[in-house]
């Protein structure tokens, strides 16, 4: 079985959804010069109970062999999030946008009306590891953009740093979505608890390195868990632990 769906009873809501996607059970495929796990069906990796979750329809973790990458394809109506995890990797898109983005970067393009680019890792000797993920628009055909930040992550200890946000004005980069996205470097025995941006979202955590323990389920290295009908949950790190949380409405 790959999906293990529970229900746990709250005060607010009758009960609070979960569903836990454990790392070994996604979709793999390994073509020589990418090596990459769908959390969600992508490409030739298809399970119509793992579509997508909520608004967030794709989480890919790809590594990329030295030298190679992505030639140039095309997007539209869609916020595209990638997240350098190790080496560099080169951007460069028909807006005119050429860069390299590395760990503790975070990268966004609004595809919108359409877009076209390519990611390429620049070093010849060492792959590039780094997640994919997008994000279903709450409006379509918007000019396409791009952005990048750099943010200290290593240095936040023990808090959950704000990355994606709907609002141009807040920290970290911004899309078209009622979504908020959040990293945490976790110590052992850290406890913290994340509360619902939005009435109605959902969350999903995907641990990328570590332990820990969400409302009673145990995660480990690249397991994921999705989170509803609730307006909070509890994270425990039971072991040095990193951590991704992404809000996401589940209707919208």
């Amino acid at each position: 079985m790959d999906v293990i769906t529970l229900n746990t009873f709250t005060s607010k809501y009758i009960v609070m959804e979960k569903v836990l996607h454990k790392a070994a059970t996604r979709g793999h495929a390994n073509h020589g010069w990418l090596d990459t796990h769908h959390t969600f069906s992508f490409a030739s990796y298809y399970n119509p109970e793992r579509v997508h979750f909520g608004a967030l329809r794709v989480l890919n973790d790809d590594v990329v062999t030295g030298g190679m990458g992505f030639g140039t394809h095309p997007h539209d109506n869609m916020e595209i999030i990638s997240i350098p995890l190790e080496g560099e990797l080169e951007h460069a898109d028909s807006m005119g946008n050429k860069h390299i983005i590395r760990k503790n970067d975070i990268q966004v393009m609004s595809a919108g009306t359409g877009v076209y680019h390519s990611e390429k890792n620049k070093q010849p000797g060492e792959a590039v590891k780094f997640l994919q993920i997008w994000v279903f628009p709450n409006k379509k055909d918007v000019k396409p953009r791009y952005d990048q930040i750099t943010l200290d992550l290593d240095s936040r200890k023990n808090e959950l740093v704000q990355v994606v946000s709907p609002n141009p004005d807040d920290e970290g980069v911004w899309i078209h979505q009622d979504a908020w996205f959040h990293m945490g470097n976790l110590e052992k025995g850290t406890q913290l608890e994340y509360n619902f941006k939005k009435e109605g979202n959902g969350l999903y955590a995907f641990l990328l390195e570590g332990n820990v323990s969400i409302e009673g389920l145990n995660l480990q290295k690249r397991d994921g868990l999705g989170v509803w009908d609730t307006d909070k949950v509890t994270i425990n790190a039971t072991d040095d632990a990193k951590i991704l949380l992404m809000e996401v409405p589940m209707q919208w």
